[in-house]
C-alpha cells in the first residue's frame, strides 16, 4: 500500500513565503539594518567631532544682524558656493549654520551626480568669523544616510528598491510571527527564552536565536519599517495621513505673499523677521530662515521647538519689505495626521523618546541585521545538511 501524502497546512505555505521573500530581500534588509545602526547616533557623534565649530569660544552681549553674518560668510566661502539658508539658535553658545545647497542633474543615476553642492558653514554670531566649512556631500554619515535612503542611487529609482524591500520585510515579520506562534505551553517556553546551557548543535541554537530575537524585536522593527515606507511611497504617506486625521482632505499649506514696496529696507525687514520669530518662540531650540525666491515671496522661517528633532515645529511667513508677520501655523494647529507625518523621522530613528529611544532603535536594527543571516543559515543547513552519522 502507498502511504497517503500528508496534507500541507497554512503554516507550510506561510513558511515557503517567508523563505523565498527572505532570500529575495535579505541583502537589502541587511544593508538597511547596518546603515541604520550606524546612522542612529550620527547627531551625537557629529556634535562631538565638530564641537569647536558648533560652539563659540566667547559669548558676548549682542549678536550681529543676520544679513551681515550672511554677507560676511558669503564673502568667506566665495561666489562658487551660494548660501541658500541659515540656522540660528536661542542657545547663546551655538554658532550660526549657513547651508549652500544646489541640486545637480535630475536624471543622474547615482546620488553624487544628482547633487551639485552641499556645504554647511559654521559662523560665530558675535564676530562674523567662519569657524568651519564642511562638505556634507562627502560626509561619512551623509553617505551612510543616502545608502540607507536610496542605495546611493537617484532617489526615484533607489527609493523604490528600498521601499519594496521594506514592504517585503514587513510581510516577513508577519509571516515570521505566524511561524513562531507556539502550539502549546512547552513550545511557548522554548520560543521565549534562549537555552544557554543547552547542549544542542549550533544549528538548533541558530534556529532559536532567529525565532526568539525576531519575536522580541518584531514590534519595534514594524514601526521602523512602516516609517521608512512613508518616505518611499506617496500612497503610503497618504494612507498614514488619512488614518491619523480621519479625513481625505489634505492639509492646507501655509500661504502668504509680500506686498511690493518701492521704498523699503529689505535687510532691516529680514533681521526684524528673525528677531520677531525668536521673540515669539523664546523657548524654541532653532530657527531655519531662507531669503525670498522672488519679489512677492515671503520670508520663510521654520521653528524647531526641540534640538535635533522635528516632531514639534512651527511655520512662519513674514513680509520681505516690512518684516511684518503674514501667517503662522503652530504645532497645536495641526491635525493628528500632520503631526504623524512631521514626527516620522523622529519615530524612525527613535529620537522621539530621546536617547533611550535611539538605543531601542539601534538594538532593533541590529537584530534585524541578524535575521537574514540566521535565516540564511537555517535554509542552508536544511538544504545542504550532511547525512546522519
Amino acid at each position: 500500500m502507498t502511504k497517503k501524502k500528508k496534507k500541507k497546512d497554512v503554516k507550510h505555505w506561510v513558511g515557503k513565503a517567508h523563505l523565498w521573500l527572505g532570500l529575495t530581500s535579505g541583502l537589502v534588509v541587511l544593508l538597511l539594518a547596518v546603515t541604520g545602526c550606524i546612522y542612529v547616533f550620527s547627531v551625537e557623534i557629529t556634535a562631538w567631532l565638530r564641537h569647536d565649530e558648533m560652539y563659540v569660544k566667547e559669548v558676548k552681549q549682542e549678536k550681529l544682524p543676520m544679513t551681515f553674518l550672511w554677507e560676511q560668510t558669503q564673502k568667506a566661502v566665495g561666489p562658487g558656493k551660494k548660501i541658500t539658508s541659515a540656522q540660528a539658535y536661542n542657545d547663546p553658545e551655538k554658532a550660526v549654520v549657513f547651508t549652500c545647497y544646489k541640486a545637480g542633474n535630475a536624471d543622474a543615476i547615482l546620488y553624487f551626480n544628482s547633487l551639485d553642492q552641499y556645504y554647511n558653514i559654521y559662523t560665530d554670531p558675535y564676530t562674523g568669523k567662519v569657524l568651519g566649512i564642511y562638505d556634507e556631500e562627502l560626509d561619512f554619515f551623509n553617505i551612510v544616510k543616502m545608502l540607507h535612503w536610496s542605495l546611493l542611487l537617484n532617489a526615484p529609482v533607489g527609493q523604490q528598491i528600498i521601499g519594496w524591500s521594506t514592504f517585503i520585510f514587513v510581510v516577513m515579520l508577519i509571516t515570521g510571527i505566524i511561524l513562531w506562534w507556539p502550539k502549546n505551553k512547552a513550545a511557548r517556553k522554548q520560543r521565549l527564552w534562549f537555552q544557554w546551557k543547552d547542549t544542542t548543535k549550533w544549528r538548533r541554537k541558530n534556529y532559536d536565536l532567529h525565532n526568539i530575537l525576531g519575536f522580541y524585536a518584531a514590534t519595534i522593527a514594524l514601526i521602523i519599517a512602516f516609517t521608512g515606507m512613508v518616505w518611499a511611497f506617496t500612497w503610503f504617506q497618504s494612507l498614514v495621513y488619512v488614518a491619523g486625521s480621519l479625513s481625505v482632505t489634505p492639509p492646507k499649506e501655509l500661504a502668504a505673499q509680500s506686498k511690493i514696496a518701492k521704498t523699503s529696507n529689505k535687510d532691516l525687514a529680514f533681521n526684524n523677521a528673525l528677531t520677531a520669530a525668536m521673540s515669539m518662540h523664546k523657548d524654541a531650540a532653532g530657527f531655519s530662515i531662507s531669503k525670498p525666491a522672488d519679489s512677492i515671496a515671503a520670508i520663510d522661517i521654520y521653528v524647531g521647538q526641540y534640538p535635533d528633532v522635528y516632531y514639534v515645529s512651527h511655520q512662519m511667513k513674514f513680509d520681505q519689505y516690512t518684516g511684518k508677520l503674514l501667517a503662522e501655523k503652530k504645532h497645536d494647529e495641526k491635525n493628528f495626521g500632520e503631526k504623524l507625518i512631521t514626527a516620522n523621522y523622529d519615530i524612525h530613528v527613535g529620537a522621539i523618546l530621546g536617547l533611550p529611544g535611539k538605543i531601542l532603535a539601534f538594538i532593533a536594527s541590529f537584530i534585524c541585521g541578524l535575521l537574514p543571516i540566521s535565516g540564511f543559515l537555517i535554509w542552508y543547513g536544511r538544504t545542504y545538511k550532511k547525512g546522519k552519522a
